[in-house]
């Protein structure tokens, strides 16, 4: 207790303060007069209150500074812990629903992944739907961040937090001369930015109930939806327009946008090589898939094609996951070519998951690097990104990384194999959850969902979330000895 009771202080509070996120179904719950659903959401949060506060009593007495190893434990035991917490409310609310089931959903939505077990979205409660939702609202940029910018008022430092959580390779560049400045500035940015987003879907026609839920799920670029039919529902052009401008603006890092506010110049958008990359491959992916699109259905109207590609390869690429249609049936290429996309397109700092846009730039960089090492083994060619020169160290991690991105989408998908899956649902899950992407293709596909897998796939699955949210490092630390040595 003496080693890890601070790590366990800290949950406690994490704990008790994430117990205050069951108001928000619970309102809806009150204003829809859903008196049974009310008990499940007061309950939950006592639950989550109660068991945080005699966690707290059990642990406060041991008080010091974060060290690494204690950042790393605690950010892997608040998404396992929120996850089993988040999922409590589920198991009285969903008919029919299993323990699997119920963890994989809530850690689809706390990792913002997208991917659902659960089918007749349209016929459950609001509040479960406001639930799983709002889950991808506070997951999408963090749950520890926003832990990160209090920390200084409970006499405790937030950088190993801040280098646990922080997606991407460039985990020291804080911005501010104070983290938890960072953080706060960040959550305000996400703020304004989800207000927006709101109020843009609520004028696009949505209701006010969907508008908040589709808000959450396109800030968090989480892609849940209220509907089994998720964007095919409203099918309207004015729904999908505003959902792809806002999923491309979520998939940028908003440290970016921090600076812009700071500095009050957009200057730190335009001149930042991830963002001009991250453009460019959404726009020339577009172009692919609505030349084959047109190709493949030469009766379409032109400007229909182009929104419907637009929009499927920004959700996709961005890990949103949202479908107008089942783009599995399109030429197979298409669904490929995005799924590839997801895997990388999202930029660091932003809320999508994947490998992140910059670390593909350094890997080309790297790569052509060594091409030109081939033909002049003297030659000085560091490689650079945004003027500067990258670290060693840096790319000795981005390569560290990838080896590990691509051993474990192996391992995974060779479990899923063992477990009687075909090659295209099993290596379409693992690379859908990994990347947090949501959909896959063949039976998890965006016109079937992952509610027909067993308990044990669900359980790999719901283990690939957390290892796509987390960065794998962070997550596959803890399993090697040298960690838990004194």
């Amino acid at each position: 207790m003496q080693l890890f009771g601070p790590v366990l202080a800290l949950l406690a509070r994490i704990l008790m303060a994430f117990a205050f996120a069951f108001f928000v179904p619970l309102a809806w719950a009150w204003f829809a007069d859903d008196v049974a659903l009310r008990a499940v959401w007061a309950a939950s949060f006592g639950l989550a209150f109660g068991s945080g506060w005699v966690l707290l009593l059990l642990t406060r007495r041991y008080s010091r500074e974060l060290l690494p190893r204690d950042g790393f434990l605690l950010v892997n035991l608040v998404w396992v812990v929120l996850t089993v917490y988040a999922m409590v409310p589920l198991l009285f609310a969903v008919p029919d629903i299993t323990v699997s089931k119920a963890f994989f959903e809530a850690m689809s939505a706390l990792t913002a992944t997208g991917a659902t077990a659960l089918s007749g979205l349209d016929s459950l409660p609001v509040s479960v739907n406001v639930w799983r939702c709002f889950l991808q609202l506070v997951g999408g940029l963090g749950i520890v961040l926003l832990v990160v910018a209090v920390l200084p008022l409970l006499g405790l430092g937030g950088m190993q937090l801040y280098k646990a959580e922080t997606p991407g390779p460039m985990k020291d560049a804080k911005f501010t001369p104070r983290i938890a400045e960072t953080a706060r500035g960040l959550w305000a940015v996400y703020f304004v930015l989800s207000v927006a987003c709101f109020l843009a879907y609520r004028w696009a026609g949505m209701s006010w109930a969907d508008a908040f839920m589709h808000m959450c799920t396109t800030m968090g670029l989480g892609g849940l939806s209220s509907h089994d039919a998720s964007f095919g529902f409203w099918n309207s052009p004015a729904i999908e327009w505003v959902a792809t401008l806002f999923m491309t603006l979520a998939g940028i890092s908003f440290l970016r946008y921090f600076m812009v506010w700071r500095t009050r110049s957009i200057k730190p958008v335009i001149d930042d090589r991830e963002i001009r990359m991250y453009i460019v491959v959404l726009l020339v992916a577009t172009l692919m898939v609505f030349i084959s699109l047109l190709e493949h259905q030469p009766q379409s109207h032109a400007v229909d094609t182009l929104r419907t590609a637009l929009f499927h390869v920004v959700s996709v690429a961005t890990t949103t996951g949202y479908a107008s249609q089942d783009y599995t049936q399109w030429p197979v290429a298409l669904p490929v070519l995005m799924m590839f996309l997801g895997a990388f397109a999202s930029c660091a700092g932003s809320t999508g998951g994947g490998i992140k846009m910059v670390r593909m730039v350094l890997l080309i960089k790297q790569a052509r690097r060594e091409l030109v090492r081939i033909i002049h083994p003297r030659v000085v060619n560091p490689v650079t990104l945004g003027g500067q020169t990258v670290p060693p160290a840096v790319m000795q991690a981005v390569l560290g990384f990838m080896l590990i991105y691509g051993g474990a989408t192996m391992g995974l998908t060779f479990l899923m194999l063992l477990s009687g899956l075909d090659i295209v649902t099993a290596f379409s899950a693992v690379v859908a959850t990994v990347n947090n992407i949501g959909p896959g293709l063949g039976q998890v596909g965006p016109a079937g969902n992952f509610g027909g897998l067993s308990s044990f796939q669900l359980s790999v699955l719901s283990f690939a979330m957390l290892l796509g949210r987390l960065e794998f490092l962070t997550v596959l630390v803890l399993f090697t000895r040298h960690f838990w040595r004194r």
